[in-house]
């Protein structure tokens, strides 16, 4: 054999083992990087759901309820008390929860400046209330009452408009009361805010006339 034959066939035995080289590295690389795509290395990463800003959070004892709400963003662009949650149906929301171990929290109270009065629905007497509430949520909770003052004024007096004046001169009647008009005023936050969060409400004032 020549030596020019045996410089082709050298050659070509060359050119034979890159081009398998070439062939073992690609399906390597497509077996690792299937490798990587099945355990989602490439895929996109899914996130859980997202807090919403918008809602209130508890404050803890010693805690300031207006600083935990700047701290939360009240005050900047739609994170008003008063604001609409993004996507929020109307007539819906969410109560938030009593916490389980209050003395752990910051209750911030809240007077409603103006009484409620309304006739009774059994007789020509009236009643006279003036109410304060609570909440252990940040002051956007309080905030949303100040802007929503009126449609929780309008649903508190038809409430109490239904209520008859034999339950009303009672202690338990009043108590029931009470329950009531925090379920009214949470639904209203809800309504307008999606989020409840009043804890109690008080009578700072009680006349039957």
């Amino acid at each position: 054999m020549s030596d020019e034959a045996k410089a082709k066939k050298k050659k070509g035995g060359s050119m034979k083992m890159i081009i398998m080289l070439v062939i073992a590295t690609l399906v390597g690389g497509a077996g690792a990087a299937g490798g990587l795509y099945a355990a989602g290395f490439f895929s996109h990463k899914e996130e859980g759901p997202k807090e919403d800003p918008n809602k209130p959070v508890l404050v803890l004892a010693g805690e300031n309820a207006e600083e935990v709400a700047k701290a939360h963003g009240m005050g900047g662009a739609g994170h008003g008390g008063g604001a609409a949650i993004a996507g929020h149906a109307p007539g819906k929301g969410i109560d938030l929860p009593t916490p389980t171990n209050p003395t752990a929290y910051q209750a911030t109270y809240f007077q409603l400046q103006a009484p409620f009065t309304s006739n009774m629905s059994d007789s020509d007497a009236f009643a006279q209330i003036a109410l304060a509430v609570s909440t252990y949520y940040d002051m956007r909770v309080i905030e949303a009452i100040k802007t929503h003052e009126m449609a929780i004024r309008s649903q508190v007096l038809m409430l109490l408009a239904q209520q008859p004046e034999t339950m009303l001169a009672t202690p338990d009647g009043k108590k029931e009361l009470q329950v009531k008009i925090k379920a009214v005023i949470n639904d209203v936050l809800k309504q307008k805010t999606g989020y409840g969060g009043v804890d109690n409400v008080y009578f700072t004032n009680f006349v039957i006339q």
